[in-house]
């Protein structure tokens, strides 16, 4: 079987409980660890799947990889390769087919309810399931790209989720453990404090108040989603 290739941003920001879910299934997958200088695979055609995670830098940054990532997005769409992108990896996947990313009215960070558009592609996604407690860590918002289906809302950041055929994008993280969390408070402690005045963002005794139970829910809420992408594999 073909690998997956997960595309990491920022060192703290991995696979997490998708890394978890794709090596209880045997799927294989590679990570490029963007961050640390890695090289970008000339092609992803010889994947089944491209994964991009979250990162701190904004899409419209003028970083050298990210004109080359975007047109490995391209490619993967055109191939009808699913894509799955995570808060940056949603922004990116939406640069790299034409719409724009911009600042949020408010930054978000922490725990926040999303709801379930009342849709047959977010029933093909999440079910039965109108709403959960989802995670967040942004302050930028994207617009859909053309043929995208809006799946997921949210109180402070309306865009929370698009699909489009194979291809899922989330602004929110649905891919949290615990220890990814903590260690984003950790080493966003500054931007916390910085931003107390927003409406969306939350302190870190009130994101690590009860924790293990709401990562819990999380992942449970994530299963079924992951697994659904999972069938759209190239062979």
């Amino acid at each position: 079987m073909k690998s997956i290739v997960i595309f990491r941003h920022a060192g703290t920001e991995g696979p997490g409980y998708l890394g978890q879910l794709l090596n209880e299934k045997d799927i294989p997958w590679r990570l490029v660890k963007i961050d640390e200088g890695e090289a970008l695979p000339k092609s992803v055609l010889d994947f089944s799947g491209v994964v991009l995670m979250g990162g701190p830098m904004s899409v419209n940054d003028d970083l050298p990889w990210i004109p080359p990532l975007l047109g490995l997005i391209r490619e993967a769409v055109k191939a009808d390769i699913p894509v799955l992108g995570h808060c940056l990896g949603a922004q990116l996947m939406t640069k790299a087919l034409g719409r724009v990313v911009s600042r949020n009215p408010v930054k978000e960070i922490g725990w926040g309810e999303v709801l379930v558009d009342n849709n047959a592609e977010a029933q093909r996604w999440f079910g039965d399931l109108q709403k959960f407690q989802s995670f967040h860590w942004h302050g930028e918002t994207f617009t859909l790209p053309a043929g995208a289906t809006h799946i997921l809302a949210g109180g402070y950041c309306r865009n929370q989720a698009y699909s489009m055929g194979k291809h899922l994008a989330f602004q929110c993280h649905v891919e949290m453990t615990t220890h990814m969390v903590k260690a984003w408070c950790e080493a966003g402690a500054e931007e916390l404090i910085q931003a107390v005045a927003s409406p969306g963002v939350q302190q870190t005794p009130e994101i690590l108040r009860d924790l293990e139970s709401r990562v819990a829910a999380l992942n449970a809420v994530a299963k079924p989603i992951y697994e659904r992408w999972i069938t759209g594999l190239a062979g």
